[in-house]
Order: C-alpha cells, then sequence, then structure tokens
C-alpha cells in the first residue's frame, strides 16, 4: 500500500507517521501489498510490520515480561544472571522482533536525488507494550537475590528503552551517484552489517547477535541505536564505505562522541566487510540485583546502576553464497571481533529512554574480548531455509575501581568473580518454511553455555564454585511459532 503524505504546519510529524502505521497496517491485512521490512522502499510512503509469536520450553530461565525486548531471556549470556528452573511459555520475537514502521523514498524531479527516510518501533505482542529494556530492569529490582531468585522475570539491558521510536527514526538524500546521507536515530554499522553476516540473521532467540547489542555497541548493548548522527555511504562498482558520526548526548545511553567506519566488497558470491567502531561514553547497565527497590522513582530518583565506558572495536566478516541446482542457494559465514572496553570520565548521565543511572563503579583495567562465529544457511526456490550458527566469545580478566573514578584495582581474586577471565559458547538450529504470502512458520534449537567469570553471578554458581574461576551455566531453548510479515 502506498502512501503520499504531506506533513501540515503545525503538526507533529512523528505523531503522523505513528497513527498511519498503525490505521495502514489494519488496512494492510485487506489490501495485503505493504512492503516488507527488508525490501527496497518504492516511490512514496511504505508501511510494514512484523508480528512473531511462538510457544518455547528451556531447560533454565525465567518467567516472560511483557516489556523486556525478546520477551524471554534466550542467552545464558544476559544482563542479570537470574535462572531459576526450566520453563515452558508462550514466547514472542523469536525469529525476529516485531515492529512497525514505515519507509519513504520520494523522487525530487529530474534532479537524481530523492528523499529517503525510515521510521520503526519494536513491541511486544504477547502484551501490547513498546520493547522496554530498561523498564525489565527497574521491575525487577528488589526482587530476589543471586542465591535466590524467586520472583525475578526477562530482565536485560539494551537500546530499546520504551522510546516512541524505539528502533530507528532518519531521513535525508539519496543519490545512486554520489551516495546516500541520512540525519537522526540510526543504527550502528555493526548490527546493519551483521543482517547480512549472521547466519541467523540476528534471530533473538537463534543468535547471540539478536538477543544482545553487545557485539553491535562495541561492548556496550545501548550502543547499538545512536541518537543525534550523521551517516554517509557510497557504492563504486563491487566496492562500497560507510561513515556514522554522533554528537552523544546526556540522556541518549552513549553519553559521548561514536565514531563508525566501515569499507566492503562485494564480488560475485563473495562478501567482505571491515569495521571500525569508537563509542566514548557508553552506557552499560548492570544487573538488576545491584539496584534496590523503585530505582526510577522517587526525588531524585536512584538510578538504575551502570558504568560507563570507552569501547572500541576492529571487526572483519566473510560471506560467500553458492549457487545449487534447482536455483537453491548455500550461504557461508564467518566474523572475528576485537571489543576493549576502557574507563570513561562520566559521573552521570541517563541511560536510552532518559532513565536515571547510578555510576556506582568504573573500569580501571582495560575489558577485553574476542568474539568469532561460523554459519552457513541453505535456501530452496520456495523460501524454505535451514541455517546453522556457532558463537563464541572470551573475556580475559580485568579490573574495576568504586564510584566513577576510583583506583582501587578490585580483581577476579578479591571476590568480583564477573571480573575473571570466562567463555560463552552458543550452537543453533532453525528451520523457517514460507507458508502463504507474508506467513511462514519456523522451529529451532538453541544451546548456550557460559563458564568461569561469565557465570558468576548464577545461583548454581553460587558458593563454592563462585569463585569467578570456575563454575558454569547452560540453556537449552526449544522455539516453534509464526511470524506475519508485510
Amino acid at each position: 500500500m502506498r502512501y503520499r503524505m504531506r506533513p501540515r504546519a503545525g503538526n507533529n510529524f512523528c505523531a503522523q507517521a505513528i497513527f498511519l502505521a498503525t490505521t495502514s497496517v489494519i488496512a494492510s491485512f485487506a489490501f495485503g501489498n505493504t512492503a516488507h521490512a527488508d525490501t527496497p522502499i518504492a516511490d512514496g510512503v511504505s508501511i510494514f510490520a512484523t508480528v512473531d509469536v511462538g510457544v518455547a520450553y528451556q531447560s533454565a530461565g525465567v518467567p516472560l515480561n511483557g516489556a523486556s525486548v525478546g520477551g524471554l531471556e534466550y542467552q545464558a549470556f544476559t544482563t542479570t544472571r537470574n535462572f531459576n528452573g526450566s520453563q515452558t511459555t508462550l514466547a514472542e520475537n523469536a525469529l525476529e522482533q516485531s515492529k512497525i514502521g514505515l519507509g519513504v523514498s520520494e523522487k525530487l524531479g529530474d534532479s537524481g536525488l530523492s528523499a529517503v527516510g525510515r521510521l520503526e518501533t519494536a513491541f511486544n505482542p504477547l502484551s501490547g507494550e513498546l520493547s522496554n529494556a530498561c523498564k525489565s530492569l527497574a521491575e525487577n529490582s528488589g526482587v530476589g537475590t543471586p542465591a535466590n531468585p524467586q520472583g525475578q522475570n526477562a530482565n536485560y539491558d539494551s537500546s530499546r528503552c520504551g522510546q516512541a521510536i524505539n528502533g530507528i527514526l532518519y531521513g535525508g538524500l539519496a543519490s545512486k551517484t554520489y551516495g546516500t546521507l541520512t540525519f537522526g536515530r540510526q543504527l550502528s554499522l555493526v548490527q546493519t552489517a551483521l543482517l547480512t553476516y549472521d547466519p541467523q540473521i540476528v534471530a533473538p532467540a537463534f543468535s547471540f547477535f539478536g538477543y544482545s547489542g553487545f557485539e553491535a555497541g562495541a561492548g556496550s548493548t545501548q550502543a547499538t541505536r545512536l541518537d543525534n548522527s550523521v551517516q554517509y555511504t557510497l557504492t563504486v562498482g563491487e566496492f562500497h564505505a560507510a561513515g556514522l558520526y554522533s554528537s552523544g548526548g546526556l540522556d541518549t545511553g552513549v553519553l559521548g562522541r561514536t565514531y563508525m567506519a566501515d569499507l566492503g566488497v562485494t564480488h560475485g558470491g563473495l562478501q567482505l566487510d571491515a569495521l571500525f567502531v569508537r563509542a566514548n561514553g557508553a552506557v552499560n547497565l548492570r544487573s538488576s540485583f545491584d539496584n534496590g527497590p523503585s530505582p526510577t522513582t522517587g526525588s531524585p530518583p536512584a538510578g538504575l546502576a551502570a558504568f560507563i565506558s570507552k569501547n572500541t572495536s576492529w571487526n572483519a566478516m566473510g560471506k560467500y553464497t553458492l549457487s545449487l541446482a534447482n536455483k537453491a542457494t548455500l550461504a557461508l559465514y564467518a566474523g572475528y571481533s576485537h571489543i576493549e572496553k576502557a574507563h570513561a570520565d562520566y559521573n552521570g548521565g541517563a541511560s536510552q529512554g532518559d532513565y536515571p543511572i547510578n555510576v556506582g563503579i568504573n573500569i580501571n583495567q582495560t575489558a577485553k574480548y574476542d568474539v568469532v562465529w561460523l554459519g552457513t544457511r541453505w535456501t530452496s526456490a520456495k523460501g524454505l531455509s535451514i541455517s546453522a550458527g556457532l558463537y563464541h566469545i572470551h573475556q580475559k580478566d580485568w579490573t574495576i575501581g568504586l564510584g566513577t573514578n576510583g583506583n582501587d584495582n578490585l580483581t577476579c581474586n578479591d571476590g568480583v568473580g564477573l571480573l575473571c577471565a570466562g567463555n560463552f559458547n552458543e550452537a543453533s538450529l532453525v528451520i523457517d518454511k514460507p507458508v502463504v504470502k507474508h506467513l511462514d512458520v519456523y522451529a529451532g534449537a538453541n544451546y548456550s553455555v557460559v563458564t568461569n567469570g561469565l557465570a558468576w553471578g548464577f545461583a548454581s554458581d553460587q558458593g563454592g564454585a563462585g569463585n569467578g574461576r570456575m563454575g558454569s551455566q547452560d540453556q537449552v531453548t526449544l522455539t516453534t511459532g509464526v511470524r506475519l510479515k508485510f
């Protein structure tokens, strides 16, 4: 369904856009010809939406939360280490985050330029709430303890924190010759690349990159989506390049400036990209166990427990697509990232969604991580796909100080087990089959495990094994569901 929309003087354009998107998705059930979120935007305004619901079994986990971004804690690498027994439950957003949005592409006469834009906001279809990770952390604050997490439900950090537009919102100009220049709230260049180079296409239940923005934000999920940003992209023949700059802001989850660069090439079935990220003043929300009750209320509010970091990452990603018989394809994926999180000299601010924070610790010795992934995806001519992914993260020992600038250099050996070296491993398998236009069904299995420092804090890792030098927590998740996509 295509619309030409002219904002009226004195009206709020975003409010008009949200109203139009909502009413048009209802209309799309009758007419069924709106654009997919991942298809090129046709001339005019295109409406798109995704709704993803299903059921899940987890060998270890916590109940569904109506505000948390994925609904469930789909991975063992999570913000609040609170698993409390097996879960059999309704599920949402397992294959793709449910969302609604619109895209704009309007030719500007014969100039060769087009006005372009995109708006997306994510929601949880089982609760009807806008996705709000910060709210989920606040709701679980003061509930249970690491040794006895009774009463906790899903909660973890994210850049989606209940904003009216918690996804992206940008506009600009595009030229086939001179590239595209856009301004607004935009996606990290790393997350954009992962949509191509992740074999599970950032599916929250089957890919660490879909569950967490750790990789996309160079170690901090709050840096996955960047307010106050400008981005330029250019393609010349087989080569492409992109640059992104954000000035940050004290209420945006990234307090300082962010710089990102991407260089890539496409040759036949081979695609390669190399990316660099520097995010200054990234907010990292800590476990809900680190908060007192009601940390976001009161005058003044205590704030969500957090620390602030200067993040740097170097990333290399590749994909090779083979053409098979009967028009099927087989894609092979590989990637590597090195991430460093260092001290950032900020003593306050706010997370995404303008949630107040309480900065109680700071980084002394830089936290370093190595991320590796491999995978494959077979796709038939009729759209049936079978995909598999392997993901690995290694954390090295790091140290912290108390307060915003303390130089205590507390180490793993001082009883702070999360500072110890540790590993995360994940393996996933998904089958996705189109049923009719706009509707597909899927089933998948995911196994993830954290060890040593990355497992410290889970109830099963308390006591003698809770020193960060030993211990582990694993999780098996089996999910099946349907995805409706316009």
